[in-house]
């Protein structure tokens, strides 16, 4: 965290000064917006605190709720979330009041005795080192809060506005505010009346029975499995070894369950398997008593027992797999020629089984890979081309999500005896680990995602996957860092330069020549789109990082390409200086080539291009494609900064 960069500051660092729209942000909703967000689920809470980061723009939250979710469905958080809570600040927080899942046991029917089960297996949760982050359980309303509670710090001060339900909208593309929104008041002294809004961008995170897909002319399509769930949070006693482990449990003709320990030590939920539905069963099966659940769950559990002493939630589903069959509100004849401005994410463009997790997991990152892009067009750093590269992206992972899903939960229902090979789940789960991890996601080339026609230089990043990060030493305190976790969640795009093996040098060296042409060349990025007067990393944060032990690099040895000023005072940043050390070696772990590499890396954390040092035209043409020159500075006389003496000798 880079705090005192503007003069001391002795308040909370989390906790940035209101500007632009967050300064005195009316209580109620205005007329006009940039964006209008329906809905604090996964998604939309994702994207209110990425746009409360931009406080030139003017974003609304809209909820139907009179208040916070207090109870939510979702519990499952994935290694790759954990990674976006660090972007946004609140990771070590979240994990600490988390349940941290290690391993996975199976339990089978007893060969001696197949009316007992017992414990066949153990699957540890990450035996690659997929993440140095782990896989959690917490409830989903804490997940809303934390990124609630990131907006509502940032500088935009979004909070959302309860107790207000969309109802419909129109969109005309020509129009400054293009999408009219109808909206209702349903709770306090406005209660009944409904209301039109005017937004540049619609943005529904509503869930399944989104009435903003319903206003875009999408629905979700698929199928039921026809097998049915209970599932149950419960606190009680019991003589099962494995209460607070995540357990898959096979019974020889009862049923099969899911154990999901939760956070804090005494709940547990429970996935019991109710069996196949007959097409005429019209949903009675949904009408399912508890106590009727609870007995299927002992009979599954032979010879142990649950006294179940509460219940503090419950339902019965049928497993169901649907996708929207459109993200925005462009129709498909006019893909190409028009840009989006309405979009839908999370349960309101796929809805699947529970038991994979994968629910809130995979509608942050909907929501994490449209809000950059919103906030990019909305302060003119991008072309409105940018945001229809949402719908390509996240369709193909909805899709991926869907497939998987069918497969697993379907693994889960099959009776232990159908099995050919006795492991068969077991092996299964171990080997599509990667996936539920959150760690599948493999961007397309693209706009804004390269081919992969110089991934030889750096194996270890592939381009179009989530930057995998790795431990580095830090020239300005010597001291390691994950590279991954200094990805603060601003908008801003890293460039990574992964240094040739000659030693640092301010001249000569092929780093060296690309640090001249980086910070002083006008057809370089970094020099072309920093907006006049901005910090020199403002757009594009550039870090180097060099072969040697870290004793072998000096700060003054290193261009100043690599050494941005910023801030006020026009502090030299010396923190983007990296090296070996310590048994560390990022060359090593990530297979990168000793004749150096530059890796680029969207601000959704995703790897966008690895390139050679001298690949300047195709760096070049890379960012033209979509960054807009920001105009030039207006000619105003700026104030002289008082030095730190004569500021204390007022």
């Amino acid at each position: 965290m880079e705090i005192h960069l503007r003069g001391y500051e002795a308040n909370d660092p989390r906790i940035k000064p209101a500007a632009g729209f967050g300064v005195d942000r009316s209580t109620d909703l205005p007329d006009e917006m940039d964006v209008l967000v329906v809905g604090t689920g996964p998604a939309a809470v994702v994207v209110a605190a990425q746009l409360s980061r931009f406080p030139s723009i003017n974003a609304r939250v809209i909820e139907q709720r009179t208040g916070r979710l207090e109870v939510g469905q979702a519990d499952g958080i994935q290694a790759r979330s954990v990674e976006t809570f660090q972007a946004f600040g609140f990771a070590t927080e979240v994990v600490d009041e988390a349940y941290r899942n290690v391993e996975m046991c199976f339990w089978k029917p007893d060969p001696a005795d197949p009316s007992r089960i017992v414990r066949a297996s153990r699957a540890p949760d990450d035996a690659t080192g997929m993440s140095e982050f782990p896989h959690i359980y917490v409830n989903q309303s804490r997940i809303l809060d934390y990124f609630l509670r990131d907006a509502a710090r940032a500088p935009g001060r979004i909070v959302p506005d309860y107790g207000i339900e969309f109802l419909d909208c129109t969109i005309d593309p020509d129009a400054e505010y293009p999408v009219s929104a109808q909206v209702r008041y349903v709770a306090g002294e406005r209660e009944g009346e409904t209301r039109t809004i005017r937004a540049k961008y619609l943005v529904g995170g509503d869930g399944a029975r989104s009435r903003v897909r319903t206003a875009l002319g999408h629905r979700l399509h698929g199928e039921a499995s026809m097998h049915a769930w209970g599932v149950m949070d419960i606190l009680n006693n019991t003589d099962f070894p494995d209460i607070q482990v995540k357990c898959s449990i096979q019974s020889h003709d009862a049923g099969n369950i899911l154990t999901i320990p939760r956070e804090g030590g005494y709940l547990v939920r429970v996935y019991v398997d109710l069996g196949e539905v007959g097409e005429s069963d019209g949903g009675a099966v949904k009408a399912t008593p508890i106590g009727a659940i609870i007995a299927k769950a002992n009979r599954i559990i032979h010879p142990y027992s649950l006294d179940v002493r509460a219940v503090t939630w419950w339902s019965v589903y049928e497993v169901a797999h649907r996708i929207t069959d459109g993200f925005d509100d462009v129709p498909a004849e006019f893909a190409g020629i028009r840009t989006p401005h309405a979009f839908i994410m999370g349960d309101a463009c796929h809805t699947h089984s529970a038991k994979a997790g994968q629910g809130m997991n995979v509608s942050i990152q909907d929501g994490f890979n449209l809000a950059w892009k919103l906030a990019s067009v909305l302060e003119r750093r991008a072309p409105e081309s940018l945001l229809s590269t949402y719908a390509s992206e996240r369709k193909v992972v909805a899709q991926n999500l869907i497939d998987f899903d069918k497969e697993w939960s379907g693994l889960l229902a099959r009776p232990v005896d159908s099995w050919d090979d006795p492991a068969g789940l077991e092996r299964w789960y171990t080997s599509t680990l990667e996936f539920p991890a959150g760690f599948m996601t493999q961007y397309e080339p693209s706009l804004i995602t390269l081919g992969i026609e110089h991934q030889d230089l750096a194996p270890g990043f592939p381009v179009g996957k989530r930057f995998k990060s790795t431990e580095v030493i830090r020239r300005a305190d010597n001291r390691w860092h994950h590279l991954g976790h200094l990805h603060e969640a601003d908008g801003r795009w890293r460039v990574y330069v992964f240094a040739d093996a000659s030693a640092p040098a301010l001249s000569g060296t092929p780093t060296a020549e690309f640090a001249v042409w980086w910070a002083n060349d006008p057809a370089s990025p970094r020099v072309r789109f920093t907006p006049a007067g901005g910090d020199e990393d403002a757009i594009l944060d550039t870090k180097v990082i060099y072969q040697q032990d870290y004793t072998q690099v000096e700060p003054g040895d290193v261009p100043d390409a690599f050494k941005p000023a910023k801030g006020p005072y026009g502090l030299i940043d010396i923190n983007r200086i990296f090296a070996a050390g310590h048994g560390y070696d990022i060359f090593r772990d990530r297979e990168i080539s000793h004749d150096g590499a530059i890796v680029v890396v969207r601000p959704d954390q995703y790897v966008a291009a690895v390139l050679p040092l001298d690949a300047r035209v195709t760096l070049t043409a890379f960012f033209e494609g979509h960054m807009l020159t920001p105009p030039p500075a207006p000619r105003i006389e700026r104030e002289t900064i008082p030095t730190i003496a004569q500021r204390t000798s007022l």
